[in-house]
């Protein structure tokens, strides 16, 4: 083998090397600066006070509209059915993603629900999620055992939130699990693309703000 020849492959894993290193590895798997909130929430968004586990608070409508992620939010969808509610809830949530730039990865929850969200947080997310009733049970017993990793339910709430769990509820949405009476009756029309804008805004902006193991409460 010529000398050039040599070089010239010695050069080829040199470059591979630096590829797979900057360009080419999961950006996930590197370290980056923690979430905040940018910008502040409206007068009302809390009552008085630091709202106590498991409260129920109901925000003024449109106080959390000034709030946002910082740049590099990293969030992981678990969406956890096939019915029309939650092809809503997931298509809000992505539409919030984009909107906001964050940066968002998706894990259909298709097999056995504790699996899937197992995987939603080996991803090392910011913030996990969910969409849809068909994990809320799964999410009951995962929440309590991964006390660092954010959760936000959107339609749905688990009977007893540890304070790494927020929810966001309305009349008709507030499904608490099987076998568990909800705090309304469920009505499937409420799922409006709308309505779920709100939601998804409302719930990150307690999350950002650090309010975290309530129940918001909205319209």
């Amino acid at each position: 083998m010529s000398r050039r020849l040599r070089i010239a492959i010695a050069s080829l894993v040199l470059l591979m090397v630096a590829m797979l290193a900057t360009g080419c590895s999961d950006p996930w798997q590197r370290p980056h600066a923690s979430p905040s909130a940018v910008g502040e929430p409206g007068a009302g968004f809390l009552p008085e006070g630091t709202p106590g586990p498991e409260t129920t608070v109901t925000p003024s409508p449109g106080s959390w509209s000034d709030v946002r992620p910082s740049a590099g939010y990293r969030v992981v969808l678990v969406s956890g059915g096939a019915d029309d509610q939650t092809r809503v809830l997931t298509a809000g949530v992505q539409e919030w993603a984009k909107d906001e730039r964050v940066d968002l990865r998706t894990v259909q929850a298709t097999g056995d629900p504790i699996d899937d969200i197992s995987r939603a947080i080996d991803l090392g997310p910011d913030l996990i999620v969910s969409a849809g009733n068909g994990v809320i049970d799964a999410l009951a017993l995962i929440t309590a055992s991964h006390l660092d990793q954010d959760f936000l339910i959107i339609g749905a709430e688990v009977a007893e939130p540890t304070h790494n769990v927020t929810a966001v509820c309305w009349e008709g949405a507030s499904f608490r699990g099987e076998g568990l009476p909800m705090a309304s009756a469920y009505d499937p029309d409420s799922f409006t693309p709308e309505r779920v804008g709100r939601a998804i805004t409302a719930g990150t902006t307690a999350v950002l703000t650090g309010t975290t193991g309530i129940i918001v409460w909205i319209d």
